[in-house]
């Protein structure tokens, strides 16, 4: 039936339903629609490697004095959890967008738990194994990426699937690991009916600034920024930068809200 389907579409050019819904990742169903995208795009050879690539959105859509802090949970070997950045976020009722990786929600599963049913954080898809977005394996940072447009999907979709599955809730937001696309993945991506969540402020770089310069990055924040930093790294700075930029941006007038709750531009 998959072979069927591939070659009715590679000769007939059938489209891609835009949002599908995958079945779970063991069913006929899923791999005949992973069939549908890999006979779409099987050919299409890319030009661009970025963090900002076309399809990815890097700010809300709004003149509101409001900022989106987005953490990521990358999920290696190493990774921990912040629990004095997530326990200072709750206590002053920041709300934030978290991109949780599927290593990590294994690593952790009582604490995913207790994330994804607290009212001030939304849940988003940071991939199955934390791999740049690529459909011929491009790398970044010593990190390979998904070799193919097979890899590419199941690194969206299973992570979905599985974030579905604990929460009950469909993930609208996708970041890769690293943050890096080429442009066929990202259309690959938006097919798929997710929205990259990029980033305009760079708060931590991957967990390796000092807590100065966490503050110093926060403070430059404009109305309608998204803001990148992670939860994965308590050894770091990155909870002190923060706990320091917040009542000082709070001081300005700005508000903290989900991605979720604006429309991304």
């Amino acid at each position: 039936m998959v072979k069927i389907l591939i070659l009715l579409i590679a000769a007939y050019g059938l489209p891609v339903i835009s949002g599908c819904r995958f079945a779970p990742a063991d069913s006929l169903e899923y791999k005949e629609s992973k069939a549908i995208i890999i006979a779409k795009y099987v050919h299409r050879v890319p030009k661009q490697w970025a963090e900002n690539v076309p399809g990815v959105k890097t700010k809300l859509d709004t003149s509101d004095n409001v900022l989106a802090l987005t953490l990521d949970a990358c999920g290696s070997k190493t990774d921990s959890y912040d629990a004095k950045l997530v326990n200072y976020l709750i206590k002053e009722k920041v709300q934030a967008t978290l991109f949780i990786n599927a290593r990590w929600i294994d690593k952790f599963p009582d604490i995913f738990d207790k994330l994804a049913a607290n009212p001030l954080f939304e849940i988003e898809n940071h991939g199955l194994m934390h791999r740049p977005c690529s459909v011929n394996g491009k790398s970044i940072y010593g990190i390979e990426g998904t070799k193919n447009v097979g890899q590419v999907v199941d690194e969206i979709e299973k992570n979905a699937l599985k974030i579905e599955s604990l929460t009950g809730r469909k993930a609208k937001f996708y970041r890769s690991g690293t943050a890096y696309y080429d442009e066929v993945a990202a259309k690959i991506v938006n097919e798929l009916g997710y929205e990259i969540a990029g980033f305009s402020v760079l708060g931590d770089a991957g967990a390796s600034y000092s807590a100065g310069k966490v503050k110093e990055s926060l403070l430059k924040s404009q109305p309608g920024d998204i803001i990148i930093c992670h939860m994965n790294h308590p050894e770091k700075e990155t909870a002190e930068g923060i706990i320091a930029a917040v009542p000082e941006l709070k001081s300005k007038g700005f508000s903290f809200v989900k991605l979720q709750d604006y429309k991304l531009k």
